[in-house]
């Protein structure tokens, strides 16, 4: 196998992971709680059945159309920002947490019309599996991204 289809395998694999993990949860938590249903876990931590028709956190809120043009923009851009630097080490870590993300969040959107978030910290907007893997996907991204930079800068 290629280097470029080991990335490509990864990446899979991870958004496979991903997607899984963030609808599996989500169909848990629509089952155990009723919609706007809130249960207090620990230290101000809720478990909530809510519903998001913006982009991570909350963002862009009841923005119809626009919402569905920006991710798909954002998933066109990262496939190809990916194709041009499959060969960075461990690139494909932070393009499968990206796309399972966003994908996990695209199924809601599709099923519900809207995405089913669930955990709520104080002072923050709910988020789901989906979004926490693209937040911790761009820090990722980014660490890969200087890393690789440092290398090439040092050849």
């Amino acid at each position: 196998m290629s280097g470029a289809t080991a990335a490509w395998t990864r990446a899979g694999i991870v958004l496979a992971g991903v997607l899984a993990a963030d609808q599996i949860v989500k169909a848990l938590v629509v089952d155990a709680l009723r919609r706007g249903e809130e249960r207090d876990i620990v230290a101000g931590i809720k478990l909530v059945n809510t519903r998001n028709t913006g982009v991570a956190f909350g963002q862009l809120q009841n923005g119809g159309a626009i919402v569905g043009v920006v991710i798909a923009i954002a998933i066109c851009a990262l496939v190809v920002y990916f194709a041009r630097h499959v060969q960075l080490p461990l690139m494909w870590l932070p393009t499968g947490m990206l796309l399972g993300g966003a994908l996990g969040n695209v199924v809601d959107r599709i099923r519900e019309g809207a995405v089913v978030d669930f955990l709520k910290l104080p002072h923050w907007p709910a988020f789901n599996v989906a979004d926490a893997s693209i937040t911790i996907g761009v820090v990722v991204m980014l660490v890969v991204m200087e890393r690789g930079e440092r290398a090439r800068a040092s050849t």
